[in-house]
C-alpha cells in the first residue's frame, strides 16, 4: 500500500484518535485493576467494553513487537519505534514497511 495516496491529514487525524484511545484503553484497564484490588464494584454493563480494550491493548502489543523486531532492518531504534507503533498501530507498521521510505 502506497501511503502517499492517502491523504496526509486523515492519517494525522487516525493516529490522533487511535493514541488517546490506547491511552484511554491503559486508563481503562488501570481502573479495573483498581477496582479488583479493592473490592471495588463496577457495573457489568461496562464487561464488553473491557473485552473491547484487552483486544485493542493485545493487538498493538503485537504490532509493537513486530515493529520492534524489523525496525533495526529499516535503520530504526527497535524500542522508539516499537512503542510508537504500540500507540498508532497498523499505520506505524505500514509507515515501517513502506519501500519508498528506505534509505
Amino acid at each position: 500500500m502506497n501511503l502517499k495516496s492517502i491523504n496526509k491529514n486523515i492519517l494525522s487525524f487516525v493516529k490522533i484518535i487511535s493514541t488517546v484511545l490506547i491511552t484511554s484503553a491503559i486508563g481503562l484497564e488501570s481502573w479495573n485493576i483498581y477496582a479488583v484490588i479493592t473490592d471495588s464494584y463496577i457495573p457489568s454493563s461496562l464487561n464488553p467494553i473491557f473485552w473491547i480494550e484487552r483486544f485493542a491493548i493485545t493487538s498493538h502489543f503485537i504490532e509493537g513487537i513486530i515493529a520492534a523486531f524489523y525496525a533495526p532492518s529499516r535503520k530504526k531504534m527497535p524500542i522508539k519505534y516499537a512503542t510508537y507503533t504500540f500507540f498508532v498501530g497498523t499505520i506505524g507498521l505500514l509507515e515501517l514497511f513502506d519501500r519508498e521510505n528506505d534509505y
